[in-house]
């Protein structure tokens, strides 16, 4: 299995729609800015120029760094789309405090969201808190939380977008794990407060994925796409990989959320020790490769 970071000969994979010659569409491609992890905005966005890619996810600690007022500047003047920004979310504490805090951050996260243009703000919901065990009691803090922070959303145009995350996660970063349990939450407000994020790292193992993706629907916010490689290291978040490097079938996956009905950006979003020391510009340059390949 291949594991370099900007890959070997991308040309070996099949389903190639670049070895013909013919340039391939980027019309929905979107550099996750985690992918370029050492790249601050202005960086990413001048790669996006230079390689073509019409737009980006945005972090909200690059974000932050440069200036929100300057992030808007950066976007708007290369004209790229904001496909989301990442991340909201960490609503399972239990101590009335720390929960008024998440909210109020998630409520700043979501006006920095609706500055830059970003139609949803990515949320990772938060593991147990330290030394609980109750699963169940999280979850609902989870839902009650949605319920508090969906109509402030809403009401400056932007979605909450829930991401299930992998099961590995499920005791610190996220206690959804499903797309149907993110979906069971979802469809508790307007379609146009809150809705869900396919990301195949994190759902490629459901054997009800698919047809949790046609109930989706219109909930679809965002697609982010990368591989899940294999040995997975022993920072379990570093696992992600380039497309084509791990086990995952890309291409039943777009045609799914196509076929809900979903027209928006596709972000490659990388967590990898490997692909970070890369140069970036080289992990563009595959990424696209691998995109035109092995997506489309």
């Amino acid at each position: 299995m291949n594991t370099s970071p900007v890959g070997s000969d991308a040309g070996s994979h099949t389903g190639s729609h670049t070895g013909s010659g013919v340039k391939p569409d980027l019309t929905r491609l979107s550099l996750n800015q985690k992918t370029t992890n050492t790249w601050g905005v202005a960086e990413a966005v001048a790669g996006c120029v230079r390689k073509g890619i019409p737009a980006i996810g945005l972090w909200r600690e690059p974000v932050q760094d440069v200036g929100l007022e300057r992030a808007v500047e950066l976007v708007r003047d290369a004209r790229l789309r904001v496909s989301s920004l990442c991340r909201g979310g960490f609503l399972t504490a239990a101590e009335p405090a720390a929960r008024q805090r998440a909210l109020d951050d998630n409520r700043l996260a979501v006006d920095e969201a609706a500055a830059l243009g970003a139609p949803c703000l990515v949320l990772v919901v938060g593991g147990l808190p330290d030394g609980s065990r109750d699963l169940p009691a999280a979850r609902e803090r989870v839902a009650e939380a949605i319920a508090e922070l969906a109509p402030y959303a809403g009401e400056r145009g932007v979605r909450l977008a829930l991401e299930p995350l992998h099961p590995m996660y499920c005791a610190d970063r996220a206690v959804l794990s499903t797309l149907a349990q993110a979906l069971d939450l979802a469809e508790q407000f307007p379609v146009e407060q809150v809705g869900v994020v396919v990301d195949t790292f994190h759902l490629w193992w459901d054997p009800e994925v698919w047809t949790q993706i046609a109930r989706a629907g219109a909930r679809i916010t965002s697609f982010q796409v990368c591989d899940f490689n294999l040995p997975i290291p022993a920072d379990a978040l570093l696992a992600r990989g380039m497309m084509g490097d791990g086990v995952i079938d890309f291409r039943p996956f777009r045609e799914a959320v196509d076929a809900a009905g979903y027209t928006g950006d596709i972000e490659v979003e990388i967590f990898n020790a490997e692909v970070w020391a890369a140069d970036p510009d080289e992990v563009l340059a595959t990424m696209i490769q691998r995109y035109a390949e092995l997506v489309l």
